[in-house]
């Protein structure tokens, strides 16, 4: 039987915080979680970093009636990117792949309101940003998320992983200024495989955190300016 690599989401995000400590407390940059799940790993990571957390809204383009097979994704911003690959050999017309991203795009709505509470969406221009998910399997979300984000004029995209298919990883190296993906195992079966508990993350948990997050940063940022004022 495989040993998890980790106990949970919040151990993985430590164990991949310590992999990004060039970004720490650096001007500029920004955590952005891949809800739901990417979410407390990537406040373990901000934490860690001393930098803003924020998310950034990916929902997958499951095949109809093989829901766990991507066909591609849609992100914050109307990024849509498809796995060629699943469409052409599954020959799925573009007529199902428009009204599942409809259906999707209606999720992502409802998610961007109910988890931003209010909060303004972060301007990432001229921005460092890290992506933040649990785990890379086929990528297509976090694809879909690196298009969004260099859409919005990022100056740096990094994408940091617990987690991920060595080959998954590897193809990303192309397309992002740095890939971290903590642990590559293989055989990789799956993300889930690599946790003691993988328990879905609720949207509650996400605005729970994302509100911590942002409390801690407000008083990291005025100890700063004490300090700057004392000195």
């Amino acid at each position: 039987m495989m040993q998890p690599l980790f106990q949970d989401r919040f151990d993985a995000g430590r164990k991949l915080a310590s992999k990004l400590e060039d970004y720490h407390a650096r001007p500029n940059v920004v955590v952005l979680a891949l809800p739901r799940g990417g979410v407390p790993v990537a406040f373990e990571v901000a934490n860690s970093l001393n930098a803003a957390l924020d998310i950034f809204l990916v929902r997958k383009l499951g095949v109809p009636g093989h829901e766990e097979l991507a066909m591609g994704a849609i992100a914050s911003g109307g990024v849509l990117v498809l796995n060629e690959a699943v469409v052409e050999a599954l020959e799925i017309p573009r007529s199902v792949i428009d009204a599942v991203a409809k259906r999707e795009q209606q999720e992502l709505a409802r998610r961007e309101q109910a988890y931003r509470a209010g909060r303004p969406v972060p301007d990432l221009r001229d921005k460092t940003v890290i992506l933040v998910d649990d785990g890379l399997a086929t990528g297509s979300t976090m694809a879909a998320a690196v298009s969004g984000v260099r859409a919005q004029g990022a100056a740096k995209i990094v994408v940091a992983v617990p987690t991920a298919a060595p080959e998954t990883c590897d193809a990303f190296e192309e397309y992002v200024d740095a890939i971290i993906c903590a642990e590559t195992p293989q055989p990789f079966f799956g993300v889930g495989m690599w946790y003691a508990n993988f328990e879905q993350t609720s949207d509650k948990e996400v605005r729970a955190l994302l509100a911590r997050a942002a409390t801690m940063q407000e008083a990291a940022q005025r100890e700063g300016a004490e300090r700057e004022t004392a000195g």
